[in-house]
């Protein structure tokens, strides 16, 4: 066993057996370099990564590799998902040497901890070489590597409004920018099979949502929403067993997924099907979350009320074996039911996918209901079977981004057990990640560690506001507000006006960075604009809402030119260009009157409620009679005369 035994993440532990003399991340490592002058060799990746895997069992498990990583380097082992201000850094720095990034990621660093060499996959031999071919420059040619490893640094260094040449105009944005950037997106479609002409294929919720939210002026960005919404849904990128959604698609008709399954994605995809179905009333879209929302309860729920990080795309040590069937096991479980359960799911005899097994995966938008039974009897079998591995690290951002996904679908759905279990991991967060409005990021084995990133702070900030909107707690709305001052005073660089990623007491590390290119999750900043934005209005903080407006406007020459990867700002921008409705509800049904209004698709809009009395701006000196309910439609701080019923306060927004 290796120091990696003594940590918690479960990447971390799957090396803790390796002859690799690893060290975690941290001063001893660090220390033991400068002291030997021996080159760093940093390997990151995440326990559900499968080149991650492949690259263990081919080089770190083999005594003649770690023999020659003993000898020449000290090695470090990290965990992305705990520490992704590093990867940041150093996936930053290989791109910048020219290599596509991913996962693993190997890079290799002076003893000062800069870098100068990295790449990600390499398969045994040519690790070995590259292990070689490294210790002889570093022996040879020290100096001339310290400067390459100073360049890289100094690159990294540049303020983002000098480096992509960020200039704050105080303009608003307008409809025919929402419709430039539209126009952008829909120049590399995919007709035939939904989302964008590209493999492998990542389900982009931030995408989807700006579509969903430029819809209303567009049938042609709608059709095309609800076509991808479909395509993924019914395509092998579900489960259609057991509910939830894998990291990406490997081919371009969303078949063949990687089979891993992150919480981040699952939470986002919640949202972004209970909206849609808001819209469109699609029956699909709510099994879909229902199906979703099972698979999280049922396998991704810890006994605490947290959610796990990740399922593995591994079992058995083969990729997506848990997942898919041949066609003879499924004539033997079904019997008679088998021949039209197969082809409404394109099993084959032969198999639809490699090695003669299918991958489930439906040729129209039928439900899974209508198989219910046979669903359930394959399920039971498939339950036999030796799970993938679970990532059971608790992650203060991704549970803020299931969080959200879990108040977005109670309010499409009005469904109490979503309630319910939003509530319990609402309450996870704030007691076991939130002291005296510090959060932490990483939980496990009743301890937390790591002091938490901007991600953490934007997306708990965001659910906990939701989670206001939809029961009136108002707790959920403070808090939102203590985090978002603290984020502030501790994220904000003046000079750049926009936050870092790290909290300014946090480890010092070789560059401070800021996330502004919107993901598979969306960036930090982006979500913080959002969040200030919704949060001034519901508070009233004048304050938030010109940081928030601030911080839009100093995108769009950027976002103008680059939206595929700039779309939550974008979705900003939808919200900014006609103005915000905000709805106050006084009295006895101030609940139902919510209901009913989440019941219609309206998202530029914020809500507040009481059913007594509140402090809070939108609702302050508003008090409804005994026998009666009222809402008030406001803009600008401007509200109409008060109405008894949903349906006048929607003829006022008309």
């Amino acid at each position: 066993m290796n120091r990696l035994a003594k940590e918690t993440s479960p990447y971390l532990l799957q090396h803790a057996q390796n002859p690799v003399d690893w060290f975690p991340w941290g001063e001893e490592a660090l220390a033991k370099a400068k002291a030997e002058n021996k080159p760093i060799l940093v390997s990151i990746g995440y326990s559900a990564c499968h080149w991650c895997h492949v690259m263990e069992h081919e080089s770190f498990e083999k005594e003649e590799v770690a023999e020659v990583m003993n000898r020449h380097f000290v090695n470090i082992k990290i965990d992305r998902e705990e520490r992704p201000d590093i990867d940041a850094i150093y996936m930053d720095a290989v791109q910048a040497m020219g290599v596509q990034g991913g996962w693993p990621l190997n890079v290799f660093l002076m003893p000062d901890g800069k870098p100068f060499y990295g790449g990600t996959y390499f398969p045994k031999q040519n690790w070995i070489k590259l292990l070689g071919a490294i210790n002889n420059g570093f022996t040879n040619s020290q100096e001339e590597l310290q400067k390459s490893a100073e360049g890289f640094t100094e690159n990294m260094l540049f303020r983002e409004t000098d480096r992509y040449g960020l200039i704050f105009e105080n303009q608003d944005f307008v409809q025919a920018d929402l419709d430039m950037m539209y126009k952008k997106l829909s120049n590399t479609f995919d007709e035939e099979w939904g989302g964008f002409q590209r493999s492998p294929k990542f389900p982009m919720p931030s995408i989807w949502l700006f579509l969903l939210r430029y819809a209303k002026t567009s049938p042609k960005a709608l059709n095309h929403l609800k076509f991808t919404l479909d395509k993924i849904a019914i395509g092998g990128i579900y489960d259609q067993l057991g509910g939830g959604f894998a990291r990406y698609s490997v081919d371009s008709e969303w078949f063949c997924p990687h089979f891993e399954k992150m919480l981040y994605d699952n939470g986002q995809l919640v949202s972004l099907y209970s909206e849609a179905y808001t819209l469109t009333q699609e029956e699909l879209y709510k099994e879909t979350v229902y199906e979703t929302i099972g698979w999280l309860k049922r396998e991704m729920t810890s006994p605490e009320g947290g959610f796990y990080s990740a399922l593995d795309a591994d079992s058995e040590g083969v990729e997506g074996k848990y997942y898919v069937w041949y066609k003879a096991e499924i004539d033997e479980i079904l019997g008679a039911d088998s021949k039209e359960f197969c082809k409404d799911y394109q099993v084959t005899e032969y198999g639809n996918w490699e090695h003669g097994v299918n991958i489930l995966w439906k040729n129209d938008t039928i439900l899974n209901s209508k198989y219910q039974e046979q669903i359930e009897k394959l399920n039971q079998e498939r339950n036999k079977r030796i799970r993938p591995g679970l990532d059971d690290k608790i992650l203060c951002s991704w549970n803020g981004l299931m969080l959200k996904g879990l108040v977005d679908a109670y309010r499409a759905f009005d469904e109490p057990e979503f309630l319910a279990l939003a509530l319990q991991n609402a309450h996870f967060i704030k007691d076991k990640f939130l002291k005296d409005s510090v959060l932490s990021h990483s939980y496990k084995n009743g301890e937390t560690k790591i002091k938490g990133f901007l991600e953490d702070y934007a997306a708990v900030i965001d659910a906990f506001t939701s989670l206001y909107q939809a029961t009136f707690e108002e707790n959920w709305l403070h808090l939102a507000e203590k985090l978002t001052v603290y984020a502030y005073q501790n994220f904000w660089d003046e000079e750049d006006q926009l936050f870092y990623f790290t909290d300014k007491d946090a480890e010092v590390l070789i560059a401070r960075k800021k996330e502004i290119f919107d993901n598979v999750i969306p960036c930090s900043n982006s979500m913080m604009a959002r969040n200030l934005y919704t949060l001034g209005l519901l508070l009233d903080r004048e304050d938030f809402k010109d940081l928030s407006k601030l911080m839009l406007c100093k995108m769009k020459d950027l976002l103008l030119k680059n939206v595929d990867y700039l779309t939550n700002w974008a979705c900003l921008a939808t919200q900014m260009i006609t103005p915000t409705v905000e709805f106050a509800i006084v009295g006895n049904d101030a609940e139902r009157f919510r209901k009913d209004i989440d019941k219609r698709y309206f998202p530029n809009k914020v809500i507040s409620g009481t059913t007594t009395q509140s402090e809070l701006p939108l609702l302050e000196n508003r008090i409804a009679k005994a026998d009666e309910t009222l809402i008030f439609v406001c803009y600008n701080k401007t509200c109409q005369l008060p109405v008894k019923s949903v349906e006048e306060a929607l003829l006022q927004i008309q």
